[in-house]
């Protein structure tokens, strides 16, 4: 299969391109970064069957990157996680990795015959955040699905489960539960004053929810806290929702929003909850509406908070074309919106 460099040059994300057009006076736009693709991702005609068949008969796997022009969280996948050695030549030797622009215009052909353009085909996948990156087997069934920028180590683990084929045997729950790194006794969870206290009846609760799944020994949890739940527009937020935090690995004894008894352990099991902190929102009567699973920095996170408590998912499905009014709302004011503060 011939192979070529991916480049996409310098532009903002695609959503917010209309935002360059408004008046001067308006606040600005920052935080976008270009990404210069590797060399070594496959060029794909897009006809995922074929991939999906030239990747078995050589032994690797597919891996579907979506992306976006712009995207810093894309650019940090690939010049922070990418460019290790043991991360490059494991995806290299194990996965054809193929490159979709989530708001791309290529036609592309789906494991059902169908054909439709990049961004129709990211929509039938409900990719809300960039990078989001399918993980697909032998057969063309999803295996794996990361929502979002991961650091290395936890990136590693993802490789490592689904390039030896390790969901034959256990799910990626536990898989990363007994490998991930160690980190010293941190004591109990850092507590807030905006998460309700237990005992927890989630059936009875009428207004927003937000779960915080989190765990012992964690920096990333250590990191919520200290950067983004210190935010006050963040914390505002927060305070205006149902917050309950729980330990993902405990027994405490819960009840869901659907009424089921469950410890925090089993309920986080059934919501797939794989890495701490994860992040996630519920309406009383929609049901979960978005969850955060990976890093995020102060604008999307409180963009995620408010596109549940507006009650913004309600008209508008995709959370990045909301992202764009959002931005646009904000920069009217005369304020600057930067994506990657």
């Amino acid at each position: 299969m011939r192979k070529r460099p991916m480049r996409y040059g310098f532009s903002l994300l695609f959503l917010f391109l209309p935002l360059l057009l408004v008046a001067q006076e308006a606040g600005r736009f920052l935080g976008a970064k270009e990404t210069h693709y590797p060399a070594w991702f496959k060029e794909s005609f897009l006809d995922i069957r074929e991939d999906v068949d030239e990747a078995r008969e050589a032994g690797r796997r597919v891996l579907l990157f979506f992306h976006q022009n712009g995207c810093p969280y894309c650019n940090l996948m690939v010049e922070r996680n990418l460019s290790q050695r043991q991360i490059e030549r494991q995806m290299q030797e194990q996965f054809d990795v193929i490159a979709v622009n989530m708001w791309g215009d290529r036609a592309v052909t789906d494991l059902a015959g169908r054909e439709r353009s990049e961004k129709l085909f990211a929509a039938d996948l409900e990719v809300q955040f960039t990078p989001t990156l399918l993980f697909l087997d032998e057969g063309g069934e999803v295996v794996l699905r990361l929502n979002g920028y991961l650091p290395p180590a936890d990136f590693q683990l993802a490789l490592n489960y689904v390039g030896r084929r390790l969901e034959r045997d256990q799910s990626f729950r536990d898989y990363v539960l007994a490998n991930r790194p160690q980190e010293p006794d941190s004591g109990p969870l850092q507590a807030q004053p905006f998460f309700v206290s237990p005992p927890h009846d989630l059936s009875l609760v009428r207004e927003p929810i937000a779960i915080f799944f989190e765990q012992r020994d964690c920096p990333a949890c250590r990191r919520l806290h200290r950067e983004l739940l210190a935010d006050p527009e963040i914390a505002g937020l927060v305070g205006r929702t149902h917050a309950v935090q729980l330990d993902m690995w405990s027994d405490t004894p819960l009840v869901t929003p659907d009424g089921e008894r469950l410890t925090a352990r089993e309920w986080a099991r059934r919501l797939s909850v794989s890495y701490a902190p994860t992040l996630v929102l519920f309406d009383p009567e929609a049901g979960e509406v978005i969850r955060s699973e990976a890093f995020f920095k102060r604008f999307h996170t409180a963009s995620i908070f408010d596109y549940l408590l507006s009650g913004a998912f309600r008209g508008q499905p995709s959370f990045q074309r909301y992202l764009s009014a959002r931005a646009e709302h904000i920069r009217e004011q005369g304020k600057d919106v930067d994506i990657w503060q």
